[in-house]
């Protein structure tokens, strides 16, 4: 039988697809507002109060490992394959009817209204937890989960199983009490709860709540819950300010160092993982303090709660932290087959908002000023620069193949000579992602100059491109899928289709049949099918 190494620290609770959209303001009751326009505006991000937690503690080398109950469906995908590049070790059973999602709405400040379908997480079991993760726990250092979405009586399972195996537990009250009773369970199953936890991190919103005689002082709060609830360390945390220490051997507020916020999604996850990390390392607890602070911090700078770029957010850790510390490397990733699977989801779920938002009347538009140029002797040739200019020849060899002959344009070649092939009345269709490139921009600059008509397809129907063209085609996508999320891979496959769908318009407007077709490829197995039709 195969043993498993021993994890630093296992996790229940929360793993979301968390879905941001920026906007200017949070909205009070019976207001109204508009969204951030633009790609830019937001996207599907990791998240999730417990995923958060073991991922910024991974960055920080601990070996971690997550379980619970999730759906095997694009949310969940597009999570699993989060944890396997963090190296994060899941233990997850995939029968949920729904994987956990987050619609998250950011304002110009970084500060954030949520609104969770818990999904999965909340149709956990203290049965599954004993008969499916027992082991799962033993087999860890410590234990962390969260008052949030995660049923009380389940997250009471997990801390028993613990405490029974002399694993150390940790637990982060996310929500306020109201919340939490009846929502996620009784006030007995919270008192518990709260009571096994050998440190308990609450916000100050839902430590005010217990303890509103304590006043709004984080650490009279942190001296009161510790009181109530016996635990070795109640920390506090208390927004840019910092936090606040009640412990058996140190009693003190920790400060934060000043950050540029972005987004507060996920800065008092990102802090418990800090936390998590600096118990494995046994740092003495003002040390232990800063180093969370500066985890927080960190998350608070980007937008997404979890670290999409491990090395770049443990550089900035350390840099906020301002300290020695004997980390780690990052753990290996496990290159789990679910990240093909959720990149390939990504990709499926951009193309189907972007038919959504499409309309027939720009692609006959663009069809349309081709038609013009062809009555008038004029060519269509198709340009792009970066992975574009592989869209671009293979948008030139569709549009031939069916009846709108078309050349490829060299972007970069074409200040250097390859504007030759242009003459007053063609069409130049030029594809760029962000329309703001700058080899492309001279390249339109300069066929324009020689008297051409440009199309755009862009990602960014508002850039530079998309103003200077006399038709745009919408190419755009919130998100690229795979690990960066930086790689072309959904605008590309956007290109491909909206180029794609006008070759298709064209074909039909021309009453291009089997025939024409089977003139074209005298060769081949589609030339066989067009000359058997």
């Amino acid at each position: 039988m195969t043993t498993r190494p021993r994890l630093d620290v296992v996790g229940i609770g929360s793993m979301a697809a968390d879905r941001i959209v920026r906007v200017p303001r949070i909205l009070g009751a019976d207001e109204k507002g508009m969204v951030h326009a633009g790609a830019a505006s937001g996207g599907e991000y990791v998240g999730g109060v417990v995923l958060n937690h073991l991922g910024w503690a991974a960055v920080l080398g601990l070996r971690c490992g997550i379980f619970g109950r999730q759906a095997d469906d694009p949310a969940g995908r597009f999570l699993r394959a989060a944890m396997d590049r963090l190296g994060i070790t899941r233990d997850i059973v995939l029968d949920g009817s729904a994987s956990t999602v987050a619609d998250i709405y950011v304002d110009d400040a970084g500060d954030r209204a949520i609104y969770m379908r818990p999904g999965a997480t909340s149709e956990t079991t203290p049965a599954m937890v004993r008969e499916r993760h027992a082991d799962f726990i033993r087999n860890a250092a410590r234990l962390t989960s969260e008052v949030s979405q995660l049923p009380l009586d389940a997250a009471r399972e997990a801390l028993a199983i613990a405490v029974e195996a002399g694993v150390a537990t940790l637990v982060d009250l996310d929500v306020p009490p109201s919340q939490a009773v009846p929502g996620l369970g009784t006030a007995e199953d919270l008192d518990a709860l709260l009571r096994a936890a050998q440190v308990l991190k609450p916000s100050k919103a839902a430590a005010r709540e217990l303890a509103p005689d304590a006043g709004g002082d984080a650490l009279a709060l942190a001296r009161a819950l510790r009181a109530r609830f016996g635990n070795r360390a109640v920390v506090v945390t208390d927004g840019e300010a910092g936090c606040a220490v009640a412990a058996e051997d140190f009693e003190d507020r920790i400060a934060a160092r000043s950050v540029k916020v972005a987004d507060t999604t996920g800065a008092g996850d990102a802090f418990l993982g800090g936390l998590l990390a600096a118990l494995q390392l046994e740092l003495a607890w003002p040390d232990a303090a800063r180093l969370a602070n500066a985890c927080g911090g960190a998350c608070a700078e980007k937008l997404g709660a979890f670290p999409d770029d491990p090395a770049a957010a443990r550089a900035r850790v350390l840099e906020l932290y301002d300290g020695e510390l004997a980390l780690r490397p990052i753990v290996t990733p496990t290159g789990g087959g679910d990240a093909a699977l959720a990149a390939m989801d990504v990709a499926i779920d951009e193309l189907r908002k972007l038919r959504q938002r499409s309309s027939a009347e720009s692609f006959e538009a663009a069809a349309e000023v081709i038609r013009q140029a062809e009555v008038a002797g004029g060519r269509v040739h198709v340009t792009g620069v970066g992975k574009p200019e592989h869209v671009a020849s293979y948008a030139a060899a569709l549009l031939s193949s069916t009846g709108t002959p078309a050349a490829f344009l060299h972007g970069t070649e074409v200040v250097h000579g390859s504007a030759g092939q242009v003459v007053a009345g063609d069409v130049v269709l030029a594809i760029s992602n962000s329309g703001e490139t700058r080899e492309l921009r001279e390249a339109v600059g300069c066929v324009r100059g020689l008297g051409a008509r440009v199309i755009a397809i862009t990602g960014s129907p508002d850039s530079w491109l998309g103003r200077e063209a006399e038709v745009v085609l919408d190419a755009g996508v919130a998100r690229e899928g795979g690990g960066l999320g930086l790689a072309p891979r959904a605008s590309t496959a956007a290109e491909l289709v909206v180029v794609a769908a006008l070759a298709a318009l064209l074909e039909e407007s021309r009453d291009f049949g089997s025939a024409d077709y089977a003139a074209r490829h005298p060769s081949g197995e589609l030339g066989r099918r067009a000359r058997d039709r």
